[in-house]
């Protein structure tokens, strides 16, 4: 197992403390991860800490006996009574609090109970209620987790990275805050989605949360009411930009490199005008990659290749309008290219495919007012000014939305959509639940039934006319954790649109002809670990053929990354 994977936690062997690092690793370090730490300071790392789990023999060797109650309870217990109380919170916002204080006093503890309980907890530690967590961010902090690095840090970024206790670093997620889902730009206060992000990344793929590094770029922010808060702990300015937003950047990503060498960097939450230019300023030039962009876009073409087994109608057959021309339309889009382009068609006939209604209408070549993303997309068409006049002209077999725009598809809008097919696919994924194009029960009843339908943020199963429907939630964290497992475990150099276009197959793949039945086209999200590691495998294969890869893999993939992964079981460090 790789050192920056394996679990760095307290165990007794023969009366005596245990790092459960390989020696020749502790040989090499001296950290607060290897240092033999007791008593009440073992207690309060949130890294080693097991609480009342901790057993007699380990009470007596590490001098906690007499600081914790005298009954020795189980890992189960513990999560037993972790879930009374959760379920006690009357509000999503307090369970986020709640599951907060259990990550800062006993990690095992808390990611052993998001992993037997994901589809409970994912939507309290990520979408929707981080969005709704990352609004309150400064009124709800309690414990700084990860690095704030600001504009004022120019010139002493890479010290200031070294600052990091945890020097082995695998994965660093970044946001500078701009566009927190569909909230718009929430500066510094969006440290949540870092945060999130790499809670996920641990929960769901099994990279070590040692090895997790988030990060809150602050550049300032455009949002008055936040400044004029004073509670408000981020930089008191306006946004940079132009040449000196791009020179905070790359001094960051320089200086990641050179602290933690190798490490892959995930940017989320940019706005468009900065996701699009910094991916294609850096995707060949170190490990990085936009989920935003490319980790939306391969969980969404995955929906749609499932959803084309339910309609009978192949991915090449489909005519897609996109209501939304940012990044992560335009990201979706390439992708469905990309899919088709490795099925045989051609890219100009795959580009005709995919159909874009931004604020101002639908993008055609007419118009002389798009940026330049959405100019291969621009068809010889004449101009339509809105979503309804462009469904009802276009007929289009799929509708997906990534606007932010809550209520767009209205019930004239399904009812046409319904009308040109006979099983209409709707995926309305813009998040949090406040800014979806619809809800599930609107998608259902407004096409008596017939529509295949995911959203970004989960919706309840829906009865209609004594069918059951189960929506799939088109959520990134089926994607980029086992993407950044295969990353890490290969050791990949770049992260490329082959190991997107991999990880989307992969995931169809995962999706029964149960679910299909139910018409959800994900697979249900408790078995994520395993759909992680089917995806790292399929990524470490993908980067071993393009010769990225910098480590060596046994013949059995599948079974050298499961390896890989952590375990928040206490028994698995005894």
């Amino acid at each position: 197992m790789m050192p920056w994977l394996r679990p760095g936690y307290v165990r007794v062997q023969e009366g005596q403390v245990d790092t459960g690092m390989r020696p020749e690793r502790e040989a090499k370090m001296s950290t607060p991860e290897t240092e033999q730490i007791t008593g009440e300071q073992l207690l309060r790392d949130p890294k080693r800490n097991k609480g009342t789990a901790f057993t007699e023999r380990e009470r007596d060797a590490l001098g906690v006996r007499g600081l914790l109650p005298p009954r020795v309870f189980s890992q189960e217990e513990q999560q037993y009574r972790i879930l009374e109380n959760l379920r006690r919170k009357n509000t999503s916002l307090e369970k986020y609090v709640f599951l907060t204080g259990l990550q800062d006093r006993n990690e095992a503890a808390f990611y052993q109970t998001v992993i037997t309980n994901i589809e409970e907890i994912l939507p309290i530690i990520y979408t929707p209620t981080v969005g709704e967590a990352c609004q309150e961010f400064a009124r709800i902090f309690r414990r700084p987790r990860g690095m704030f690095v600001s504009a004022a840090d120019r010139g002493r970024i890479a010290t200031l990275l070294r600052n990091w206790p945890r020097p082995h670093v695998a994965v660093v997620v970044v946001t500078d805050g701009e566009r927190i889902l569909g909230l718009g730009d929430l500066g510094a206060n969006g440290m949540g989605i870092p945060v999130g992000k790499l809670s996920l990344y641990t929960a769901c793929a099994g990279i070590h949360p040692s090895a997790c590094l988030p990060v809150m770029l602050d550049v300032g922010t455009e949002n008055t009411a936040l400044r004029k808060d004073p509670l408000y702990f981020g930089l008191d300015q306006p946004r940079l930009r132009g040449a000196e937003y791009e020179d905070l950047v790359e001094e960051f990503v320089t200086a990641v490199n050179e602290v933690f060498p190798g490490a892959l960097i995930q940017f989320e939450d940019f706005a468009t005008r900065n996701a699009v230019r910094l991916l294609e300023k850096y995707r060949d030039r170190i490990c990085m990659f936009n989920d935003d962009i490319q980790g939306t876009a391969a969980v969404t073409l995955a929906g749609l290749l499932s959803a084309a087994r339910i309609t009978g109608q192949a991915l090449r057959e489909q005519k897609i309008v996109f209501l939304g021309a940012g990044s992560a339309a335009t990201g979706i889009a390439n992708l469905i290219v990309a899919a088709l382009g490795q099925d045989g068609v051609d890219e100009a006939t795959a580009r005709a495919r995919c159909w874009f209604v931004d604020s101002k209408g639908l993008v055609v070549k007419s118009r002389d007012d798009l940026a330049e993303h959405k100019r291969p997309y621009a068809h010889d068409h004449e101009f339509l000014p809105d979503l309804q006049t462009t469904v009802a002209e276009l007929r289009p077999t799929t509708l997906v939305g990534v606007s932010g725009q809550p209520g767009t598809f209205t019930q004239p809008v399904l009812r046409m959509m319904a009308e040109a097919n006979e099983r209409p696919i709707v995926f309305a994924l813009s998040n949090p639940t406040s800014k979806s194009e619809c809800t599930a029960e609107q998608a259902y009843r407004w096409t008596d039934g017939r529509a295949v339908f995911a959203s970004g943020s989960p919706f309840d199963p829906v009865e209609l006319d004594g069918r059951r429907h189960v929506p799939g939630q088109g959520n990134n964290a089926y994607v980029f954790p086992g993407i950044g497992l295969g990353v890490v475990v290969a050791g990949a150099r770049h992260v490329t649109r082959e190991m997107f276009l991999a990880a989307a197959r992969v995931l169809e793949g995962e999706v029964t002809q149960t679910s299909l039945d139910e018409g959800s086209v994900y697979p249900p999200f408790n078995r994520i670990r395993d759909v992680s590691a089917a995806i790292a495998a399929e990524v470490v294969r993908v980067a071993c053929a393009g010769g990225l890869a910098t480590k060596q893999v046994p013949d059995d993939v599948l079974g050298h990354v499961r390896a890989q992964m952590y375990d928040a079981n206490y028994e698995s460090y005894v």
